[in-house]
């Protein structure tokens, strides 16, 4: 199967937020769920004043009118999960059935929550030249439904169930596009919830976030012309650019670095060409995917955290069984990940206190004064080169490792407590290199 870096972006923004580290129900931050790319239903959003109804993404086309536009919009339809206990003792079958918060089933824990399934609405091909004749608007829903899922025990005795709530949903998609200048077209994708809601609804906005749109977000795909960079225009376009206007959304370049055929329409924002780090070993549920620190955290989960997450959702057991069944080559993995690294002149830079300062030089350390208490701790120590680098600001720092350091193998990993910088002026070469 062909790896679409597009769709892993997508799929990435699409769980945005699903649950929140540390991912339990009773965690204070997971009572609001959902914070992304939320388009709510026209009456409540009129209502409440709030929330809005509709997301819009609008940016800039250079082609001609035969060129023919994609576009599909995603979304999360809410589920309510409801928990039933089963008491076999109980007359009558209304009675037999009690909701509770949460049941246990052999040793399995299961909870009263929100699941969510993925939707995508997929908008049929059209030229940029009919899109000039008007917007062309494309109506679209989703059924409700409720189904029971029977939990049984060991023996084959009903335990309980599992009842799976979804509301229906109606929305609206409209797409148009206007001529800017010659070969040039502003294009705008406008998504909108129509769903009808009741008034008692309305009045509360959890029950209303069940008719919602969740991290709704758009790709659009050209042939024959292409997507201008909203972050970085052309001089002679930033002004066209700037006017673009965005409701709940952030269009970014997608795909292959330097193409522009497709911007995703993102409800987080994000810089052209997003991709997913390939050391993640899956979904954190965090388009940051600060993976290193949430997995550390995540292991130090008490067991009955873990239970309690691991009965709140099936994706988050999926996460905790993944994490726990990480190695420790695994969990390096995500350490120190360097991108795109600046390349340095050769020979290595020269040292201002005379001789060459290179990668594998041993140097005596010479902290200047009024330093920290790291500085004070290393100062005359013997450290080895371990990197020269350049930040953004063009200043050089050398990365050492501290020679009797019994630790000194972290430090060559990059690990922090055994790898330091300091300036070539603090740093003495004092004898023969060792191996880079």
């Amino acid at each position: 199967m062909t790896r679409d870096p597009v769709k892993e972006i997508a799929n990435a923004v699409l769980y945005e937020g699903y649950v929140l580290y540390p991912y339990r129900p009773t965690a204070l931050k997971n009572q609001e769920r959902w914070t992304f790319g939320g388009v709510f239903p026209r009456s409540f959003s009129s209502q409440s004043g709030s929330d809005p109804w509709a997301m819009q993404t609008e940016c800039l086309v250079q082609g001609d009118g035969a060129a023919r536009l994609n576009v599909q919009i995603r979304f999360l339809h809410l589920v309510e999960r409801r928990v039933l206990q089963f008491d076999p003792a109980a007359v009558g079958e209304a009675a037999a059935w009690r909701a509770v918060g949460s049941l246990e089933v052999d040793g399995q824990p299961f909870a009263a929550w929100e699941e969510a399934i993925e939707r995508e609405v997929d908008v049929p091909g059209i030229t940029l030249a009919a899109l000039g004749d008007g917007p062309a608007r494309f109506a679209f829903g989703f059924d409700g439904s409720e189904a029971r899922e029977v939990l049984s025990d060991a023996s084959g005795g009903t335990a309980g169930a599992l009842v799976r709530v979804r509301r229906p949903l109606e929305g609206a998609v409209a797409v148009s596009a206007s001529g800017v200048a010659p070969g040039l077209y502003r294009l705008t994708v406008r998504v909108e919830n129509i769903t009808p809601l009741a008034q008692a609804d309305c009045e509360r906005r959890a029950l209303a976030q069940r008719s919602a749109f969740a991290s709704t977000h758009a790709i659009l795909r050209l042939a024959g012309a292409q997507f201008i960079s909203l972050i970085d225009p052309p001089d002679a376009l930033a002004a066209e650019a700037r006017a673009c206007v965005n409701e709940g959304c952030w269009p970014v370049l997608a795909g292959p670095e330097g193409a522009q055929d497709t911007v995703l329409a993102s409800p987080i924002i994000l810089y052209d060409y997003p991709q997913v780090a390939p050391e993640s070993p899956g979904d954190l549920f965090d388009g940051a995917e600060i993976d290193e620190i949430l997995t550390l955290r995540i292991l130090t989960l008490t067991d009955a955290e873990k239970r309690e997450a691991a009965a709140a959702e099936p994706k988050v057991r999926a996460l905790l069984e993944r994490t726990e069944a990480l190695t420790a080559n695994d969990l390096a993995r995500l350490h120190g990940a360097l991108r795109s690294p600046r390349q340095f002149p050769k020979p290595a830079l020269a040292c201002d206190l005379g001789g060459d300062l290179r990668v594998g030089a041993r140097v005596l350390l010479k902290p200047k004064p009024g330093g920290d208490i790291m500085d004070i701790a290393l100062a005359g120590k013997v450290a080895i080169v371990e990197a020269i680098e350049r930040d953004f600001e063009d200043r050089v720092h050398v990365a050492v490792t501290i020679e009797d350091d019994p630790g000194r193998d972290l430090g060559l990993g990059r690990f922090p407590g055994h790898r330091f910088f300091f300036s070539r002026e603090e740093m003495e070469p004092i004898g023969a290199e060792t191996a880079p």
